[in-house]
């Protein structure tokens, strides 16, 4: 884990802050926002990418390696038909400024979730930016769209027996859209949500979870947000199952 460091404020002390190597972010909120505004819910998607690659930059050099953003489960084509076309342009149009961007920065860009429901010219830019961004190596942000966890892993169960082999847990991470990726150590949901929604459900085993009542619109341009959010990664404590090491037998060593 990456550890920058600041001073505590009581002792003057500079002490290691543990940086998440992945943060995965539900972007939830953003029709909400928009409401509490008196604003069309469409206006809450188009603030929801507003000062989007500025965040990405923010926390890669902060040392985040990866950055996932759900933006479109298999479960939103149930919107109405207004919303979801709205959508797949909004995507279109912000997909084409991240191949711009992963290009000048050096960024990794991954799509993932199946393809088959997209628009053929969205589905084929999710190809070209993954293509052109494939050998990138400052970092990787990740574009859960069309995306569901129980759909990925039934559909990498399927590859898997189309396969005719057994697999073992690392083998059947191949088959998944998520096999390149590092695990989940922290997951963000704004809006003040507390679930998971069928998101990342492989890579989420041991990650973090963090709640907060922040729309998406209002987190994705706060850098003071961008550092709580590391500020409270850096306070747990993540044991893995493992425990503290301990005498549980309440006899003395040695003796």
């Amino acid at each position: 884990m990456f550890k920058f460091f600041k001073k505590n404020k009581q002792t003057n002390e500079v002490i290691p802050q543990k940086i998440p190597q992945h943060i995965a972010f539900i972007c939830d909120g953003n029709r909400r926002w928009a409401e509490n505004r008196g604003l069309p819910p469409l206006a809450g998607h188009q603030a929801g990418i507003a000062n989007f690659e500025n965040m990405v930059d923010w926390y890669i050099k902060k040392g985040v390696t990866t950055i996932t953003f759900f933006i479109f489960s298999t479960e939103n084509w149930d919107r109405s038909e207004e919303e979801v076309n709205f959508l797949m342009d909004l995507f279109y149009t912000e997909l084409n400024k991240n191949l711009k961007h992963a290009l000048e920065h050096n960024i990794r860009y991954r799509v993932i979730g199946s393809r088959d429901r997209l628009p053929k010219k969205l589905a084929n830019l999710c190809d070209k930016l993954e293509k052109e961004s494939a050998e990138n190596t400052d970092g990787t942000v990740v574009f859960a769209l069309n995306y569901g966890g129980q759909d990925e892993i039934v559909r990498a169960v399927n590859a898997a027996i189309d396969n005719g082999e057994h697999v073992t847990k690392e083998t059947f991470e191949t088959f998944m859209d998520t096999g390149d990726l590092l695990p989940v150590d922290l997951m963000v949901r704004t809006s003040n949500e507390c679930r998971i929604s069928n998101f990342l459900l492989w890579k989420l085993a041991y990650a973090e979870l963090l709640f907060i009542p922040e729309h998406w619109p209002d987190l994705v341009k706060d850098e003071k947000l961008w550092q709580r959010v590391l500020d409270e990664f850096s306070k747990r404590n993540r044991r893995f199952g493992g425990g503290k090491k301990k005498d549980y037998s309440g006899k003395n060593k040695g003796k």
